[in-house]
């Protein structure tokens, strides 16, 4: 089984648990995911089966899209909703005070990682130490924010529900964001918070896209367990999605066969730092390269049996 499935990652389950319920619907032998979700977190998290993997590295590096809920006056032991209320402030927030911390985290700015995190420091995930009631130094990393709105949320109602259910008498904003790889939105929030004086914690996370996907072709756990087993396999998308935005270069049959030998091929095209190479006859992916000086140089590669099993799983699938 070759391919990505696009899933909604749903509220609860940590991003390993979500990729091991899809596999054994799937029954798929490799399978990875392409980054963690939180449990609080929901939202797009591609799953990578048999030769996807290979390839999986660019959609950890790719941007990412969230849409989050923050509540504003109270910060908490974990910053977000399920840890315990630290402080209560008053909340004194305009809308210029928004604008103003809007522009100020848009761009390049740096982050201390949470202690309630899965970064590593002496091969130990940082939410072991913070559940032992240990804090250790940790040194704070630059991001990138490419885009920020954010909006004052209503009093829940069902005629205008928002992200999550903000009760009368909370203050809340909705915070859109794009933003490089290894942002952790809910430091983001509290930061936000602290910047507009009351300080804050994340309420509710939804991943909305990475990379080149996006909630559209999305599926769900529930929707993938109620189709029939021999249908399931239908909702992957095709290895070559990963590698969005790559350029495309097709070879003959003897210089595919030297390029997944490993061997550099001569080409006349432009330098290009990622390209996806496919085969001419038959048309079928082959791996990824780059171009330099007129070679094309061999990155990534899938083997042999990885090509015909993709070929012949094509073949059988409905027209």
């Amino acid at each position: 089984m070759h391919g990505v499935l696009l899933l909604d990652k749903p509220l609860g389950l940590s991003s390993n648990d979500a990729l091991q319920k899809a596999k054994w619907l799937l029954r798929a032998e490799k399978a990875g995911h392409t980054g963690t979700l939180d449990p609080l977190a929901t939202g797009v998290l591609p799953l990578c089966f048999g030769a996807a993997t290979k390839f999986s590295q660019l959609q950890l590096d790719a941007v990412k899209r969230y849409v989050a809920v923050a509540e504003l006056g109270v910060t908490t032991t974990t910053g977000d909703a399920e840890g315990e209320v630290l402080l209560r402030r008053p909340v004194a927030v305009d809308a210029a005070a928004l604008a103003a911390v809007t522009e100020r985290f848009t761009g390049a700015i740096e982050q201390v990682p949470p202690m309630h995190s899965a970064l590593k420091k002496d091969g130990k995930a940082l939410y072991e130490y913070a559940r032992a009631g240990i804090e250790v130094e940790r040194a704070p990393r630059p991001v990138e924010i490419h885009a920020l709105t954010m909006r004052f949320l209503p009093p829940f109602s069902e005629q205008n529900r928002p992200l999550t259910s903000v009760e009368s008498g909370v203050v809340a904003i909705e915070i859109e964001v794009t933003c490089s790889k290894g942002t952790y939105i809910r430091t983001l929030a509290e930061d936000i918070g602290e910047a507009l004086g009351c300080g804050a914690h994340l309420r509710a996370l939804r991943r909305t896209g990475t990379g080149g996907f996006g909630l559209e072709g999305c599926v769900t756990l529930a929707e993938l367990e109620a189709l029939p087993e021999d249908e399931r396999a239908l909702r992957l998308s095709p290895v070559e999605s990963l590698l969005d935005g790559h350029t495309r270069v097709t070879l003959d049959a003897d210089n595919a066969g030297r390029f997944l030998s490993g061997l550099r091929r001569r080409v006349r095209l432009p330098d290009a730092p990622q390209v996806a190479v496919f085969g001419e006859q038959p048309d079928a992916l082959l791996g990824t390269a780059w171009i330099r000086a007129g070679e094309l140089i061999p990155g990534r590669l899938l083997s042999p049996t990885d090509i015909q099993q993709i070929l012949d799983a094509t073949q059988r699938q409905p027209a």
